[in-house]
């Protein structure tokens, strides 16, 4: 069958939505006829976005809410429930990042990272998955990072959070196989957004290095279609990134040695 007919008028929800990753993909799932919402803390870029996708003929609406807070979460499962928007599809996407020696990381930025990239992802899951698995139908997209799989210096708790999502992934995959309800993690490389940005504001949050490297924000949203067309596991973005795990068995001792010294390096500029 199709995947225009599977996939049209499902309502999918995204996360982070008000920039990013998040607001480029609400506008293309808007844009391939599915009902989106979009969630983030900020008001007015979510309405600017909204405004946007509804000019363009999609379907939209919008909650705003701070996901690292578990009550914020309770609500927008109930606001979304009594309004009969509980999504088929669900992009874990919100996050943060922070880059420098952990001893020098905040207690309040390390305690942000884990709610957001960690607590939230979970508990939304645990929140919409009984309606897909009741409906017959359901998608999970956690947006991953190949930092999950290849842990650098400099992103000890970014990288631990996304390691998370890897095995938490893989285990609700195993669970859910045989079921028409499905569970996904993109791993993906650098990607051009705000995300570098706002780990530079925080506290000694420094720059990095990976930046200059980074993929454009499109190819993430283009690889979620794919991923909802075709359920899989694990993609990668780009896609030459699916060697990453080899590089880091073959190569894991020049790591160790070399990446120590990029940190310091980029600690002192």
């Amino acid at each position: 069958m199709p995947s225009s007919i599977i996939l049209q008028n499902k309502i999918a929800l995204v996360t982070g939505a008000s920039s990013g990753i998040g607001a480029i993909t609400g506008k293309f799932l808007a844009a391939q006829g599915l009902r989106v919402i979009l969630v983030a803390r900020r008001e007015e870029r979510l309405r600017e976005i909204t405004d946007e996708i509804t000019a363009g003929g999609g379907k939209v609406t919008y909650r705003v809410c701070d996901l690292s807070v578990n009550a914020d979460r309770i609500s927008l499962f109930e606001s979304l429930n009594l309004d009969g928007l509980l999504p088929d599809i669900l992009v874990n996407n919100a996050g943060i990042g922070w880059y420098g020696y952990f001893y020098d990381m905040p207690w309040d930025v390390a305690r942000d990272l884990i709610a957001l990239n960690i607590e939230a992802t979970t508990h939304l899951t645990l929140l919409f998955l009984p309606h897909m698995m009741s409906s017959g139908y359901g998608h999970i997209v956690n947006i991953g990072s190949v930092a999950g799989k290849l842990p650098e210096q400099g992103v000890a708790v970014y990288a631990s959070s996304k390691s998370f999502l890897d095995s938490f992934t893989t285990s609700l995959f195993r669970e859910l196989t045989g079921t028409n309800v499905h569970i996904s993690v993109l791993r993906a490389g650098p990607i051009k957004t705000e995300f570098f940005d706002a780990a530079r504001k925080l506290e000694n949050g420094g720059n990095i290095p990976a930046e200059r490297m980074a993929t454009p924000v499109i190819a993430v949203s283009h690889a979620i279609w794919r991923i909802l067309k075709r359920p899989r596991k694990v993609v990668y973005v780009p896609p030459w990134l699916i060697l990453s795990p080899l590089l880091e068995y073959l190569f894991e001792w020049a790591v160790d040695l070399v990446g120590p010294l990029l940190l310091k390096k980029k600690q002192k500029h």
